[in-house]
């Protein structure tokens, strides 16, 4: 019986992790699975030393100082404690801070959001343009007396779209405004220095970048400007309380430093091939509309809305590839995609969208089979079409 092969291609939603990653992560599962908290015997000293090593990993990627590196168990926690912990105090006190945020957002900034906007916060959530991206200009035009954070994502996980995130950190500076940003699609595709581009707070998940699910970072300029949010210990300066996940902070490391020699050559790798994708299916496929800004983008999201074509019709010729409808966090909901409405999708067009990721592992081979079953599948679209004129 053939077996047959699902090319992966939704690198966006989540990578494998490295099997580099893995073998360094392998011996903190067994023989050295000390408490990094534990400081009275061997044990704990091998863990706390193979945290200290991964912090200085991360921060080494950001270009930021090992002791601004808090641990988190993915960028929606980092999201949480970031945003939250910026209107805890404002909150505690009566007072109204003031969030600027994006309308194509992550959920787990939105709903942060939402959740503080109950609490008594007040909440202005940006318009993007028709490429889903928003401009410094209107950030700065958002900014009230009483404004505590801008949180604006480095990238759109959908889209791909890439904010003028140094433009918009300068006029935080300017105003002496905590600016965070989710980075969680950016680490790997964007080279990030958080002096230079005035970020005060950024998220980031390992899984996106070939290390493990569950471990992830916040990166903190000055943790005396954040609140506490949660209790249950003084670990990572009492910002995230709670044992460290050693095996998760050993790969997250080891996946960072890996992008600190080789991020360029992979991103000039993987924008090649998006090149191809894109090219090859705007010129063979009239139906195919890109979505997102066509070249300040990440180098390995390609996102197409297929006029006239049927979800049913598209999952059907799209079988044997691994592809996302939207993001992965999104997918299981009967709505269009908030991202695709706030640029001006129908809902129709918003359902008929493929959102291609590619990899580390992705081959040639893989963007051509990707390319050649949209191609066929908008030509057995076309005769359906023609046989029902008939």
């Amino acid at each position: 019986m053939t077996q047959f092969k699902t090319v992966y291609l939704d690198y966006n939603a989540t990578t494998p992790t490295d099997p580099s990653v893995f073998e360094k992560m392998a011996p903190y599962f067994g023989i050295q699975f000390g408490n990094a908290s534990s400081s009275n015997h061997s044990f704990g000293w091998e863990a706390a030393a193979a945290v200290k090593k991964g912090r200085q990993q991360v921060a080494e990627l950001l270009k930021a100082s090992p002791d601004q590196i808090i641990f988190t168990s993915g960028a929606t926690e980092s999201n949480n404690i970031a945003i939250s912990g910026a209107v805890r105090s404002s909150l505690c006190r009566g007072e109204t801070p003031h969030i600027i945020t994006t309308n194509i957002e992550h959920s787990a900034v939105l709903e942060v959001a939402e959740v503080l906007k109950e609490m008594g916060a007040e909440v202005t959530l940006l318009p993007v343009d028709s490429y889903g991206q928003v401009s410094a200009e209107q950030v700065k035009a958002a900014i009230k007396p009483n404004t505590k954070i801008i949180s604006i994502m480095m990238a759109n996980n959908e889209i791909g779209t890439i904010n003028p995130v140094s433009e918009i950190g300068k006029v935080a500076q300017e105003h002496q405004i905590l600016f965070h940003t989710d980075a969680a699609q950016g680490l790997g595709k964007v080279l990030i220095d958080v002096d230079k581009m005035g970020i005060d707070l950024l998220s980031i998940s390992g899984h996106k970048i070939y290390a493990p699910k569950g471990i992830g970072a916040l990166y903190v300029r000055d943790h005396r400007r954040l609140s506490r949010v949660m209790g249950g210990g003084s670990q990572e300066k009492g910002l995230r309380p709670g044992t460290l996940n050693v095996p998760g902070i050993v790969g997250l490391g080891c996946a960072c430093e890996i992008l600190s020699t080789k991020q360029v050559e992979e991103m000039q790798k993987t924008s090649e091939l998006q090149s191809y994708i894109i090219e090859t299916v705007l010129a063979s496929v009239p139906e195919a509309r890109l979505n997102g800004h066509p070249s300040e983008r990440l180098c390995n999201n390609v996102s197409f809305s297929f006029q006239g074509l049927s979800a049913d019709l598209f999952a059907l010729g799209l079988s044997g590839v691994a592809v996302s409808s939207s993001s992965a966090c999104c997918s299981g909901s009967p709505k269009p995609s908030h991202v695709l409405k706030a640029l001006g999708h129908s809902d129709e067009l918003a359902r008929s969208t493929v959102r291609i990721g590619i990899g580390r592992f992705t081959t040639r081979e893989d963007a051509e089979l990707v390319v050649s079953k949209i191609c066929s599948m908008a030509e057995r679209n076309r005769s359906l079409l023609a046989g029902e004129m008939l």
